[in-house]
């Protein structure tokens, strides 16, 4: 019997790829059939797939991609100290307000941004009240920028003003620095939009009393390493994005006993400790300037395909490159996150994924860590399997995994880091994100918490912007 004799009398094995309507027809006929799903890269757009087959396997871009990451993997924040903003940040001056994502006009600004905006303006005693706040506003007094561009960062809202005292952290590796503000705890706050009373005697209880107590405690440090805090909390449970149980509470004994050695009166020390006790989140605000001061070591690579940015407005979502410009960003409309939410809340109530945290899964943990903090399903939704398949699944758009930062459930595997602007368009799986979710009025704050993805659009614009900068021939135009 010939070999193609053979080939027809032995039972079928069929593998289907596509459409699963071939897979029905042949279910229904008792045919064993096995069902790939397949969709051609970049989803069959031919000016992205000219763009892949220029830079896959490209010398130049590998090489870009191990500095870049080796930069971001290589640097070790530390915080050394609080100050007010306008004292430390690159460009900030009297007028200016900072804001999370991309660069945004007032105008098109989401509701809780508006509304943070305008009580950093009563704080700052710009304006005495909403009216006044609106007025200058309107009339061109007050100048706006994304933190992103001034080495800082802020969740959701993320405004900075002025004179909001903000942690100084120092990459040591590089030298350089990132800036963030001091997490003001749950309830009525200013990164979700609300300037009511409580909220404005906060922010100067924050500047007026927290501040120079904590800036004591730092004087007397050589830094406290936060890098170490991290790999710590990642062991026990935390994703330093949106559980810091024990990131906090490492941090709370490493700055404890510096307190004690301060000249603070009793009464004072204690509110000051007990605020950070209070505030399981506080290390939120101390985790994200220490991704950015990593991942700013890594941009600037010229021919690196690493996202060194992620962040959001309340409207865009945006990302920056390694190897592109450090203005350049590369947006699209902002999704809505999909998750659990408070009771009396529903998707209708919820704005769009809003703030700069989403530098935490840049950096490689947060939603990327999912896969080592269980218990962070109960506040996002989801099983714990899904944590885990998540992180498992990032490997495949990441350059690298970071041995830092270790996921004790993936057998101590360093989490994915590196998000490759390619592998992203040729395998289609978009960056995981769990976040919060603001309300869309301002003032009424967290209504729940969530996964999100960036839009697929960020990814496509930039790869092509990349084929553009960098040419036909792979040489710098």
């Amino acid at each position: 019997m010939s070999t193609i004799d053979e080939l027809f009398n032995q039972s079928l094995h069929v593998v289907n790829i596509g459409t699963s309507k071939f897979k029905e027809d042949l279910d229904r006929q008792g045919v064993e059939t096995i069902q790939v799903d397949w969709q051609p890269p970049a989803g069959g757009n031919l000016e992205l797939i000219k763009a892949l087959d220029l830079l896959q396997d490209n010398e130049k871009v590998e090489q870009a991609n191990k500095e870049a990451i080796k930069r971001i993997k290589d640097a070790h924040p530390f915080l050394i100290d609080i100050d007010l903003a306008v004292n430390v940040i690159p460009g900030m001056h009297n007028k200016k307000i900072l804001h999370s994502g991309p660069p945004i006009a007032w105008e098109n600004m989401a509701g809780p941004m508006q509304g943070a905006i305008i009580g950093a303006m009563i704080f700052e005693g710009m304006a005495a009240n909403e009216e006044e706040a609106r007025a200058m506003i309107d009339a061109g007094e007050i100048e706006f920028g994304p933190c992103n561009e001034h080495s800082a960062v802020g969740p959701m809202a993320g405004i900075v003003s002025p004179t909001m005292p903000v942690h100084v952290i120092e990459n040591r590796t590089h030298g350089n620095k990132a800036y963030c503000s001091v997490n003001e705890g749950l309830g009525k706050v200013l990164r979700f939009g609300a300037f009511s009373d409580e909220v404005i005697d906060r922010l100067k209880w924050l500047r007026d009393v927290f501040a120079p107590a904590l800036k004591k405690a730092l004087a007397l440090t050589d830094g406290i390493d936060l890098k170490s805090i991290t790999a710590q909390a990642l062991h026990m449970g935390d994703e330093c994005h949106n559980r810091n149980k024990a990131s906090t509470s490492l941090f709370y004994r490493e700055i404890g006993d510096y307190f004690l050695q301060t000249d603070l009166d009793t009464g004072a020390l204690r509110e000051v400790l007990r605020f950070i006790q209070n505030n399981e989140h506080y290390f939120l605000n101390l985790s994200m300037p220490a991704c950015k001061s990593a991942l700013d070591a890594g941009h600037g690579v010229p021919y690196s395909t690493v996202v060194t940015t992620m962040a959001r407005n309340g409207v865009e979502f945006g990302i920056r490159i390694s190897g592109l410009g450090e203005k350049e960003w590369f947006t699209a409309p902002a999704n809505f996150i999909k998750g659990l939410f408070f009771p009396g809340y529903s998707e209708d109530d919820a704005t769009r994924d809003l703030g700069d945290s989403a530098i935490t899964e840049t950096m490689g943990i947060g939603g990327f860590a999912m896969g080592g903090s269980p218990a962070i399903v109960q506040f996002v939704g989801g099983e714990v399997d899904d944590a885990i398949q998540y992180s498992e699944q990032m490997f495949d758009i990441t350059v690298s995994e970071n041995s830092n930062y270790s996921i004790p459930t993936l057998n101590f595997r360093g989490s994915a880091f590196g998000i490759d602007i390619r592998k992203v368009i040729e395998t289609g799986i978009l960056p995981v994100i769990n976040t919060g979710m603001a309300h869309k009025v301002a003032g009424i704050g967290q209504i729940g918490a969530g996964i999100v993805h960036p839009p697929k659009e960020c990814f496509e614009k930039a790869l092509v912007r990349f084929h553009n900068v960098y040419g036909e021939d792979g040489e710098n135009e």
